[in-house]
């Protein structure tokens, strides 16, 4: 194991800073624009741009990067997301911030690329689900990491920018200051959203509906901690739980859609998540901790949402589809990402800071209606014929991108072109 291990240890060191940086600027910017009374709307459109960058970032970042290689890229996308780190703690502008967010947004999707294509390059089909495992651990490492920084510095001052700005200026030196040969041109990704649709109904509607979901949460979660007056340190505690709480549940509940009908698991887990956010948005508990805990229960449900819609998803794919499937659903995870702050925004700024859970139960009581109906409309597939589940990356923590779907998948399946087009 360690022989394996050892070849990409220097770019998973790397890996946990520029996930630290990530999980640290994308909490410290709702809790600062909140303190500065800055519109929840406008706080929402931080999560709006970043993941509208993000998603442009995977259709368009494999061009540049072949252009330029992807040292020279790699080197240039972190320099600019720190320096974009390092001015929003200098111009307090929301305007700016939002502008500024999108930028970040792309460059992460072409980091993010590029250290998951050169471990995708050194994994073999006996070191993938190892290597392929503790990335996603190191990067639920960093990202949490990051979020308990908050309390530690004042918020008004520009302490926790400039960390932000160090932990990426060491994200960047592991991979520039490698010798190692680069690896192959980074995946081209479109998206043909009725082919994705005869494969699969369920799968494409429910993961549009949990990246709606999870926007919200993921973007307005720590204004919602702020407004119904939690501290910053109790802010990064529910953010930092309702994640590990996610992480955790996934296995349980992916066993669990490996022995019965998948669409049942995401209806009951989408039911959970439903009833958590509606008692949250009804109750409008007070007590801190008790609050916590109904949110963690929310994120240990919500969070096991993607995973299983994807792997209902190849149970109808052939085997060397299960890339261009999966790349395809998690592009309509971005578009649901992109809207789901921007409806959240409003009805908060509207309702109250409760009505994020309103916004997050219509969301998966639609996923659990719909995954009823279509149990109906089609059987599911026989346990013996399923593609077994695997464990995905929380959608709340990481930064999926094609390539991490790729590194997750056998050596045969690396083999074949994985340019997400369905076009007949």
């Amino acid at each position: 194991m360690k022989r394996n291990i050892l070849p990409v240890l220097a770019l998973l060191f790397g890996t946990l800073f520029l996930f630290t940086g990530n999980g640290l600027h994308s909490l410290l910017l709702p809790v600062r624009g909140t303190a500065e009374g800055y519109a929840t709307t406008t706080l929402g459109l931080l999560g709006t741009t970043w993941a509208t960058g993000f998603v442009l970032g995977c259709l368009t970042a494999p061009k540049l990067v072949r252009r330029i290689g992807h040292v020279r890229a790699f080197s240039g996308f972190i320099s600019v997301i720190a320096v974009i780190a390092l001015l929003t703690g200098i111009v307090v502008d929301p305007v700016w911030w939002v502008l500024l967010r999108a930028v970040t947004g792309f460059c992460t999707a072409g980091t993010s690329m590029i250290i998951e294509s050169w471990l995708n390059e050194r994994a073999t089909n006996e070191s993938r689900g190892a290597i392929f495992s503790l990335y996603i651990g190191i990067t639920l490492i960093g990202a949490v990491a990051g979020q308990m920084m908050v309390p530690f510095a004042d918020i008004h001052t520009p302490i926790l920018f400039m960390w932000c700005g160090i932990c990426y200026c060491i994200a960047m030196l592991p991979t520039t200051l490698s010798t190692a040969a680069s690896p192959q041109p980074l995946k081209a990704v479109s998206l043909d959203l009725k082919a994705l649709y005869r494969n699969s109904p369920v799968a494409s509607i429910g993961i549009l509906l949990v990246g709606i979901a999870n926007g919200a949460y993921g973007t307005l979660g720590a204004v919602f901690g702020a407004n119904a007056g939690l501290s910053d340190s109790n802010i990064a505690l529910m953010m930092s739980t309702t994640i590990f709480a996610g992480a955790v549940m996934q296995l349980p509940a992916g066993r669990l859609s490996d022995r019965i009908d998948r669409r049942f698991v995401l209806a009951g887990m989408a039911a959970i998540a439903a009833l958590d956010g509606l008692l949250l948005f009804l109750l409008q508990p007070g007590h801190p901790y008790f609050l916590i805990t109904m949110v963690v229960i929310y994120g240990a449900a919500a969070n096991t949402l993607y995973p299983i819609a994807v792997a209902h998803a190849n149970d109808f794919a052939a085997p060397q589809d299960f890339v261009k499937v999966s790349g395809g659903l998690l592009l309509l995870y971005g578009i649901g990402t992109i809207i789901g702050p921007t409806l959240g925004g409003p009805v908060m700024t509207a309702v109250g800071p409760y009505a994020l859970f309103f916004v997050t139960a219509v969301a998966h009581v639609l996923i659990t209606s719909y995954a009823i109906f279509r149990s109906r409309q089609r059987a599911a597939k026989p346990a013996s014929d399923r593609e077994a589940y695997t464990t995905m990356p929380s959608a709340n923590a990481q930064n999926i991108t094609p390539e991490s779907l790729s590194l997750a998948r056998s050596d045969a399946s690396k083999k074949e072109d994985t340019t997400v087009n369905y076009g007949t």
